[in-house]
């Protein structure tokens, strides 16, 4: 394997292990920390991709802005680009109260956001693995 592949698939096993973690958290009632390793897994799917197509520093934590780049080598990206979007809401608010007004995070973020940020990653992660799975 060579060392983009090995890089690769370090960020995607983490990125399938953040996504375990936000199932775990969103069970237990810990609905902000499951939107936010939702944005995190996004992230790292994303990276785990450019890191495949020969990136070398692949810096920046907007999904959106990944999945642009990840779209340069492949239109399909085109379709997560919406889902991006609300991860990308989710990377900051989910983790400061002031980034909030007048709540936590934990008081503001409910079943229904974290199975929407779960929904939202959904087809990020079964596009990488689709084409993941091919090279």
């Amino acid at each position: 394997m060579n060392n983009n592949a090995h890089e690769a698939r370090r960020w995607f096993d983490q990125g399938v292990r953040d996504r375990a973690a936000a199932e775990s958290n969103r069970a237990n009632g810990f609905h902000e920390v499951a939107c936010f390793l939702c944005q995190q897994s996004a992230e790292k799917l994303l990276k785990a991709f450019l890191y495949r197509r020969g990136e070398r520093m692949v810096i920046g934590h907007s999904t959106l802005s990944l999945a642009e780049k990840c779209r340069e080598y492949d239109g399909r990206f085109a379709g997560v680009l919406d889902d991006c979007r609300k991860l990308d809401q989710l990377y900051i608010p989910t983790r400061y109260p002031n980034g909030l007004p007048d709540k936590t995070p934990g008081e503001f973020f409910n079943e229904t956001s974290s199975q929407e940020a779960l929904g939202s990653l959904r087809p990020i992660l079964d596009l990488v693995s689709e084409i993941l799975k091919d090279k």
